[in-house]
């Protein structure tokens, strides 16, 4: 079992280990009955009687799943369950065939050998705001008419805008109307909508409540599998509108398709016509393409007898002649006498609140803890749940957002630039890695680092490998990631793996194609690699178990070199391990050792080396059969 200690993962021999995981899967966002997939236009009609039994995969499948993800290597899954697959037909009422089926693939996963923790997932709040997580019943519980979301802009979903779907239009979904508000409130209710309540209990506590004791649930279900390390505290949770500087500008907020700034939203979810703007990602770059009307024609995005609460609670209110005025642009960056701080004020109590109720369930569990992508993480102090493990998501900017891959182009997130030719690439990226292990040692108090989402868009260049059957951008798009992490000796699960990914609609949520398998790739069922999507890449040895502090890690991934050296700690018995997969070596594999002397073991895909004298610096190098080293 893994556990941690001082900024590294464990394992009960005191050997520090890299985690190599995936995710598991895309497809657990939606619904698998009826299908919840979001190029369906349907697949919202029908909130409370749905069923996530069979995600990520019908159980009769497991075996297959999970025997190839133990091939390729990994060890380790970021299993994702939402809220909604729990709670989706009303407050307090449990899916329990989802719970005993979660329990029996869970188990199924352990009996494979996998470490896993899991993820509660969402995306900009909830499917009905187009994205996934939480259930329709806490946006009605607020008063928001779903049916309303498309003609007031309060949302974008795929269901509503069909084929084809902007690239990377459902994150700008967390500054409109719905998902900001329900951010909002979940996190800072009772200091910005105080006069909002549920049978008297605060906005902020009935939504919170609900959602832990959704998550208690799955860990009560689950403690005891073998396994199981923990939980993640929620995926990407977003601030919506709390800390905004002025409501009627944009700031930094994502200017894909419409963008009404958060007041020209909450006029908009009135029923009040808004000039907006209209932006283009490009492969230029974002673009300002024109302007354009949005008239719901009185359409309010509220349901009959519910106002706004920004309204309610002063934010902007209508004069004596019926025209809307802001009255407090910088409502939500203060609050009791001070200046808000997100990390601070809101979310570093959830998480505490979370983990809690979390461990009275599993006393043992490990508490994964996140923000959105590129912000920082909040500081832990020693009054705040221990043993936390830091999270984080890190995608290859290009790559993600253009669907295509230039060796030459990468983007530096902490220098906010572009950056050019392959060697600047791979030094800002590896850079950018050791400075999020860095941040999750500090900040939380010495906890390790998990990268818990990193992977690419298979369908690069209008999915041109679907055509082809070459998926060489893809290796050197997925290379250029994982090398990062190899550089920075950083952990991380991939995202993803979906069984149920297709060429013509990807992992069946908001056209995205990030698995590193699918069936239409499969032409072999009886071959185990068959299937796999840029596995020369993805596939890939790595020191699984080190007895001492790793220092470096290089994979080559066109000689298929691994060189690995480390600080040999003399009070470790056990060897170091590095993992070899098979598929990486097909016809076998020999080493060149600094010193001392290395065996094969679990048929032939771990090496397990002890050096001729403790302590000091050792090397192995790793390589095909045959091989020389230039």
């Amino acid at each position: 079992m893994i556990s941690v200690d001082h900024g590294w993962f464990v394992d009960e021999h005191g050997r520090r280990c890299l985690l190599r995981g995936v995710n598991l899967g895309g497809s657990s966002k939606v619904p698998r009955t009826p299908d919840g997939a979001t190029y369906r236009r349907d697949s919202l009609l029908h909130p409370r009687d749905v069923s996530f039994v069979g995600r990520p995969f019908p159980l009769e499948e497991a075996d297959e799943h999970f025997g190839r993800l133990r091939s390729w290597g990994f060890s380790v899954l970021r299993f994702l369950v939402t809220w909604e697959a729990v709670e989706h037909t009303g407050p307090g009422i449990y899916d329990e065939a989802y719970l005993d089926y979660l329990v029996a693939v869970v188990r199924k996963a352990g009996e494979h050998g996998f470490d896993l923790f899991i993820d509660p997932h969402q995306d900009v709040w909830s499917r009905f705001s187009g994205g996934d997580g939480a259930p329709c019943w806490t946006l009605e519980a607020v008063g928001f008419n779903v049916a309303r979301f498309a003609d007031t802009g309060a949302a974008v979903t795929h269901q509503g805008l069909g084929d084809p779907l902007p690239l990377m239009i459902w994150p700008t979904n967390n500054l409109k109307l719905a998902a900001a508000t329900m951010f909002t409130l979940f996190f800072a209710g009772e200091d910005f909508a105080p006069r909002l309540s549920i049978e008297g209990e605060s906005i902020q506590a009935y939504l919170q409540r609900h959602y832990i004791e959704a998550m208690a649930q799955v860990a009560r279900r689950l403690k005891g599998l073998p396994g199981v390390l923990g939980y993640d505290s929620l995926n990407e949770p977003a601030p919506g509108y709390i800390g905004w500087k002025d409501l009627s500008l944009l700031e930094g907020a994502p200017r894909i398709g419409d963008t009404p700034s958060p007041y020209q939203s909450m006029l908009l979810g009135a029923g009040i016509a808004q000039e907006v703007e209209v932006w283009e990602l490009r492969t230029a770059g974002l673009r300002r393409s024109r302007r354009r009307t949005i008239d719901p024609g009185g359409v309010r995005a509220w349901l009959p007898g519910h106002e706004c609460p920004w309204r309610e609670h002063g934010v902007w209110d209508l004069d004596g002649s019926g025209r809307p005025h802001l009255i407090q642009p910088g409502y939500f960056r203060e609050a009791r006498g001070r200046r808000v701080d997100f990390n601070r004020d809101y979310l570093r109590p959830f998480i505490n609140r979370y983990a809690a109720a979390i461990r009275r369930e599993d006393p043992s569990a490990l508490i994964f803890v996140e923000t959105i992508p590129d912000h920082p993480l909040p500081v832990w102090g020693p009054e705040d749940a221990p043993r936390v493990v830091a999270a984080p998501h890190w995608y290859d900017v290009p790559v993600l957002m253009l669907k295509t891959f230039q060796p030459w182009l990468g983007y530096d997130v902490e220098r906010a630039r572009l950056v050019l030719t392959p060697w600047n690439i791979r030094s800002a990226y590896a850079s950018r890695m050791r400075s999020l292990r860095r941040a999750g040692e500090h900040q939380l108090h010495g906890a390790p680092t998990v990268i818990g989402e990193v992977g690419i868009p298979f369908d690069l260049d209008g999915k041109r490998s679907f055509r082809t059957g070459d998926f060489s951008s893809a290796v050197q798009a997925m290379d250029r990631s994982l090398r990062a992490m190899d550089d920075a000796l950083v952990s991380y699960t991939l995202w993803n793996y979906t069984a149920d990914n297709s060429n013509a609609r990807g992992d069946q949520w908001n056209d995205e194609d990030l698995s590193i398998f699918s069936r239409d790739q499969q032409r072999d069922p009886g071959d185990i690699n068959s299937g796999g999507r840029a596995l020369e890449a993805v596939v890939r040895p790595y020191a699984r178990a080190t007895a001492g502090l790793p220092v470096r890690m290089s994979y080559d991934v066109r000689t298929r070199t691994l060189v690995f050296e480390f600080m040999h700690d003399p009070a470790i018995d056990a060897p170091t391990e590095i993992r070899v997969p098979r598929f990486s070596y097909p016809h076998g594999w020999t080493t060149e050792l600094s010193d001392g002397h290395a065996e094969a073991a679990e048929d032939g895909q771990v090496l397990r080396y002890v050096p001729a004298t403790p302590g000091g610096l050792h090397r192995i190098v790793v390589r095909p059969e045959g091989r020389s080293i230039s």
